[in-house]
């Protein structure tokens, strides 16, 4: 087989359409297929640095990982990063292109970006077995269905079967499988080959009379259910919602080594960005990472970081009118630790100088650390080695902002003063021998009897998560089928569902 391919869309956002995604790359090469996942256009705040240099979608990165491949530009080629509610930075294979609001990213520049979509796409179906795309949102958005390059449009260009997933958690699910496949136009339910119940709980048989009823109503079968799987701290692609405020990270279920926990409190900052960079602490037994947005939320935390954020100065703003900056230096001046990470580190600095992001000029940071910092029209993207703490580290770095570091100890490329860190470094956490020095860092300053696994491995973790996404599909789905409908593609004569769409 060679150039198979699959789309997998949603009834809504947070489906589950990024895990089944990965489930499926992960099944299809254990069964010795060479896969590759891909999305046309990805809108998110939580980005990966490829081995080129090329910016693309976290959740892409995990998708060929579970695929067991290189990621690469060709597998996300735009990546939309949101700065406000109507504009977003256009990332085109890998570099920043423009900020466009919405209106001018759909009312015209999403056209234009059809054609590498569409080559991107089609280089990797001459490479690879089998391309399980991944679609955004739902297919049945109406309003963007002239302009789409993510859905049905690459969908009907490329003739590629699609499977819809729902969450049935949320409830509704009949209702959005048979409402998603009413609303599409003939041309593109023709392609909508079936759909993949997520996230259930209970007994199945009490499901089987109601995906009965579906099918006779629309002609198609469901593919699979999925149980609802805990635990599977994989990628996510937004960043976490206000109504998710002081959601816990989930953790491995094992007691800490030590007498006590740790507890990490993450900023939840506004446009933050890649906050799976905590993922790696809350893998360690007995450290609990949770999300706060109250200064008093910090009282009882061993550490606190300030993560990434596609807002600098918009972040600092926030953490000054919310009392969380004055507790950051309480904090400081009480020799309690706190980490800032891309543009958490910079906010921590002495002075920033933004006509890029923000366009606010000069601003006086938090002054936390000896760092000064100038926001550059060109984008940082790298993949950084280095140690820090006697271990080796990798990371990778994702920033307009360059810091001019004064004094201090050195950090990674930034620096430390007292119990402050500072650095650009994302994915520094996931190098075992430096995130286990750096917790024991932090209970020393802490005051905690806490003791860091000495064999937890995050790579392991991952392909362990990564492993059981693949059990979901060949354990809960039928896979025989799938397997055709990759091969052969949506069956014929699959009927019309009306009203449908022009």
């Amino acid at each position: 087989m060679r150039g198979g391919g699959l789309l997998v869309a949603g009834t809504t956002s947070d489906a589950g359409k990024s895990v089944v995604t990965a489930g499926i790359c992960r099944w299809l090469v254990r069964k010795g297929l060479k896969v590759a996942p891909f999305k046309g256009q990805n809108m998110s705040l939580n980005s990966f640095v490829t081995r080129e240099g090329a910016e693309i979608g976290r959740a892409q990165a995990m998708q060929a990982q579970a695929a067991r491949v290189e990621p690469t530009a060709l597998m996300n080629p735009v990546l939309l990063k949101p700065g406000s509610d109507r504009s977003s930075q256009v990332v085109l294979m890998g570099k920043p292109v423009g900020e466009l609001s919405a209106r001018g990213y759909h009312g015209g520049r999403q056209k234009e970006l059809f054609e590498p979509v569409m080559a991107c796409l089609e280089e990797l179906r001459s490479t690879y077995d089998a391309v399980i795309c991944e679609g955004a949102g739902s297919p049945a958005e109406i309003n963007l269905r002239r302009t789409d390059i993510v859905n049905m449009g690459i969908a009907r260009a490329a003739r590629l079967p699609v499977v819809v997933v729902g969450d049935i958690d949320r409830g509704g699910v009949f209702a959005q499988f048979f409402g998603t496949t009413a609303l599409l136009a003939p041309e593109d339910q023709e392609l909508i080959a079936g759909y993949l119940v997520n996230k259930f709980r209970g007994d199945v048989t009490l499901l089987e009379p109601g995906l009965d009823m579906l099918h006779g109503l629309t002609g198609r079968r469901t593919f699979g259910v999925l149980p609802y799987a805990h635990g599977l701290g994989i990628d996510e692609e937004d960043g976490l919602r206000v109504s998710l405020r002081g959601a816990v990270r989930e953790s491995v279920v094992a007691p800490p080594v030590g007498e006590d926990v740790l507890r990490v409190a993450v900023c939840a900052v506004p446009l933050m960005s890649n906050f799976t960079d905590v993922d790696a602490l809350a893998a360690e037994p007995g450290v609990v990472v949770r999300f706060v947005d109250r200064a008093e939320e910090l009282v009882d935390a061993d550490l606190v970081i300030v993560p990434g954020t596609r807002g600098t100065v918009k972040a600092l703003s926030w953490l000054r009118e919310r009392g969380l900056a004055d507790a950051l230096l309480r904090r400081a001046a009480e020799g309690r630790p706190v980490l800032g990470i891309c543009g958490g580190y910079q906010l921590l600095g002495e002075h920033i100088e933004d006509e890029v992001e923000s366009r606010a000029g000069a601003v006086d940071g938090l002054g936390l650390l000896p760092v000064r910092v100038r926001f550059a029209p060109e984008k940082t993207l790298a993949r950084p080695v280095g140690s820090a703490l006697g271990e080796r580290v990798e990371g990778y770095e994702i920033h307009h902002g360059v810091a001019e570091v004064l004094g201090g100890e050195a950090f990674l490329d930034g620096c430390r003063v007292g119990a402050v860190w500072g650095t650009h470094w994302h994915g520094s956490l996931e190098s075992d021998g430096f995130r286990r020095a750096f917790l024991r860092e932090v209970a020393a300053a802490a005051g905690r009897r806490f003791v860091p696994a000495p064999d937890t491995s995050f790579e392991a973790l991952r392909e362990e998560q990564l492993d059981r996404l693949g059990d979901l599909i060949e354990e809960h789905a039928d896979t025989d089928a799938l397997l055709r409908l990759i091969e052969e593609g949506a069956p014929k004569g699959l009927p019309f569902v009306p009203p449908g769409a022009p």
